[in-house]
């Protein structure tokens, strides 16, 4: 029996902004560059096959303001735009030291990181896009900061208590969620069972993150046994969430949307073989899709630093 797409393809309105269907493409680092030419063909590319909205991949914030402008973004927000897609940015927590410890960091150090920031989400904000998205996930220093384990703090932003180890988190979603205002939404990549912490925790996190202004959860990563899983606690929060993992096969995207385990799949190294993805199910062409195939070739380019590409490729699509 077929299985029924429809699910995948429903809109969906978040705050002013229309997302044409349920597919995602999350953040990927792919070493083109988010202005160079590459950089923006790149992503113009995956809006054009068909995902509802395209995350930039995580750019420092220390990156604002000298090296990244309002104007040498605006021509990567049009060229997504143009191709039909909404366009995010995940924002990657930097300290200009290169910190990487919660506890390396000086109170003023993290007032200037929520500074930063501010001052990326306004760039952004002025650029153009649609979404902005800290990342506070996969054991970065976001996260570390909400883990008992990682985070050695003994001031009001570590310790034992769920408050302090949330509290760099929700200091930059107050910072920035007024320069979003009504129209450009706010998401939060959090993994939702780290490092002494369960989901429960992050459940708590999450509905704080949501009261100071949080409008999509981006969960990360779910389990292989049931697609969305860890994703579909955090729907009774209220607000639509992503699920990740291995949605590129399609039957896995529509467990997790018809079961109601999530509002939204990501889809990663699909993308990243065949940008036509969604347009290819949509249209019933799923013999054409270039499928992924998990050599890891793609994280192995990564890694070293070049442009990443496909295995599967004959020549770059």
């Amino acid at each position: 029996m077929a299985l029924d797409i429809t699910p995948l393809f429903a809109p969906l309105s978040i705050k002013h902004r229309l997302l044409r269907n349920r597919l995602v493409m999350p953040p990927m680092v792919v070493n083109r560059g988010i202005i160079s030419p590459e950089g923006i063909t790149w992503y113009e590319r995956r809006a054009r096959g068909g995902a509802s909205l395209v995350i930039v991949e995580a750019t420092w914030i220390t990156r604002f303001g000298q090296e990244l402008t309002a104007e040498n973004l605006r021509p990567l927000v049009v060229a997504m735009h143009e191709a039909g897609a909404l366009a995010a940015i995940q924002l990657f927590a930097a300290t200009s030291d290169g910190a990487r410890s919660p506890a390396e960091l000086s109170r003023t150090d993290i007032d200037t990181l929520i500074d930063d920031y501010a001052r990326a989400a306004e760039i952004c904000a002025e650029a153009g896009f649609d979404g902005i998205e800290p990342h506070g996930a996969h054991g970065y220093l976001l996260n570390r900061f909400f883990s008992p384990v990682q985070n050695e703090r003994t001031d009001e932003y570590g310790g034992d208590t769920l408050e302090n180890r949330s509290r760099l988190a929700l200091r930059i979603v107050q910072a920035v969620a007024p320069i979003c205002g009504p129209d450009m939404f706010l998401l939060y990549r959090h993994t939702p069972v780290g490092q002494g912490y369960g989901l429960q925790d992050s459940l708590l996190l999450g509905a704080a993150l949501i009261n100071a202004g949080v409008d999509i959860l981006d969960i990360s990563p779910a389990s292989v046994e049931a697609p969305g899983d860890l994703a579909a606690p955090f729907r009774r929060l209220g607000v639509p969430v992503i699920a990740v993992n291995e949605m590129d096969r399609l039957e896995r995207a529509v467990e997790a949307i018809t079961e109601k385990r999530a509002d939204l799949v990501a889809i990663g190294r699909g993308l990243i073989a065949d940008p036509d993805w969604p347009l290819k199910i949509r249209y019933n062409r799923m013999e054409d899709i270039l499928s992924c195939i998990r050599c890891d070739d793609c994280h192995v380019d990564l890694r070293q630093g070049r442009f990443v590409r496909c295995s599967q490729w004959e020549e770059e699509p």
